[in-house]
């Protein structure tokens, strides 16, 4: 990424209204018809529309939005969210971010679940929200652990029916109703689209929106290709034309790894005042060196390392300047299909002395779940290159 876009981008992050305990990432200068360098085509309206007034009867709809990567999925899930607000139907709104690259409300290298209670009506603002339930699956790709990324999606699944989609007893004012978007990445090809089908088969929406671009080859199999020959789907299809590329937006010249790297700066930048002035990504990087850190016992943690990583090999230091999950033992999911527990923040692992038995932590989670944390999840996930102490 090149210093003056992160500069700008740094400096943007230190006015910025915090979504607790999130604050959101700078808006880029674009239209309202511009997102991430594409143009929203307007029959995208008219398909969230006729999705919201099918919820009008029971269940709430479960809508699986799906197809190939950057043809505008998370744009579409951010108009259909806004839509069923609009619709005064429903108070709250889950979502299941299953892109562990490019997540639409959490940080990178992580399967959340969000329960939503207001609109975003503005496209042009990327944030970040608190989950409900996540889980660190440590890598930006899913195919580090195809296995593990599927078993996280159904546990968030599981807890999203158990505890917000009762098909008992729905009209009963004290029982959730609560309508579910799952958004995806756009992994379909391959061995990808085995793992499509094997979460679709799971969810079993009530809806599915398959966005589809001009070059056919690219695009998901026709009709319910997630199911076995001769049966039937009980969700509708709605297929809808990709978002067109806009060559001249400067942001669609940006990278993956550098929204990636403004999510983690957004996260990082709250465990400093929301109010100090920082102008560049260097001062950024000495104000987080200037934190005192968190000091946890190292013999109390219990360290996992994700996706096929020897620990034989490992050692304490290789923890050092890797962004790790943060966990509880105690916080299993209770339908676990892993042993691997839910996530309650991100940390830098800043250094760590053996002698006196410490791991110094910066984290902007605060302190009273700081004391609960035993478990340390390193995936393959280093910090931001512009963080990095040999970056100048």
């Amino acid at each position: 990424m090149a210093n003056k876009e992160i500069d700008q981008a740094v400096k943007g992050l230190s006015n910025l209204t915090v979504t607790p305990p999130f604050p959101s990432l700078p808006p880029p200068s674009i239209s309202s018809t511009i997102y991430r360098g594409l143009r929203i085509p307007s029959s995208w309206e008219e398909a969230a529309d006729s999705i919201a007034y099918d919820s009008c009867t029971c269940p709430p709809p479960i809508v699986f939005i799906c197809g190939p990567g950057n043809c505008g999925k998370s744009i579409f899930s951010r108009i259909l969210l806004d839509t069923l607000f609009k619709r005064q139907l429903y108070k709250r709104v889950g979502y299941l971010d299953t892109d562990v690259g490019q997540p639409e409300f959490n940080t990178p290298g992580c399967v959340s679940l969000h329960i939503i209670d207001k609109e975003t009506p503005d496209l042009t603002v990327l944030c970040l929200k608190t989950p409900e339930k996540y889980l660190y699956f440590g890598d930006v790709c899913a195919k580090a652990n195809a296995k593990d990324y599927v078993f996280y999606i159904f546990n968030l699944y599981n807890y999203f029916s158990k505890k917000f989609y009762k098909f008992e007893d729905l009209t009963e004012s004290d029982k959730p109703h609560v309508p579910l978007i799952v958004n995806t990445s756009g992994w379909i090809k391959g061995f990808g689209l085995d793992v499509l089908v094997d979460i679709l088969r799971y969810i079993s929406p009530t809806h599915v929106v398959k966005v589809e671009c001009s070059e056919a080859s690219k695009n998901l199999p026709g009709g319910a290709f997630w199911l076995f020959g001769g049966q039937k789907s009980n969700a509708e299809i709605i297929e809808i034309c990709a978002a067109q590329k806009n060559t001249h937006s400067i942001s669609s010249k940006k990278d993956a790894r550098t929204m990636r790297d403004l999510r983690f700066l957004a996260y990082f930048r709250q465990c400093l005042p929301k109010d100090l002035e920082i102008p560049s990504y260097a001062e950024l990087r000495r104000h987080l060196a200037s934190i005192t850190p968190f000091e946890i016992f190292l013999s109390k943690i219990n360290v996992t390392y994700l996706h096929c990583q020897d620990s034989t090999k490992m050692t304490s230091h290789s923890l050092i300047d890797r962004i790790v999950g943060l966990a509880i033992s105690s916080s299993i999911p209770s339908s676990a299909l892993v042993s691997t527990p839910w996530c309650v923040g991100l940390g830098i692992v800043r250094s760590i002395d053996i002698e006196r038995d410490t791991i110094y932590l910066v984290t902007p989670i605060p302190l009273h779940i700081v004391k609960k944390v035993d478990v340390l999840i390193q995936g393959s996930i280093e910090i931001p290159y512009c963080l990095g102490a040999g970056h100048t």
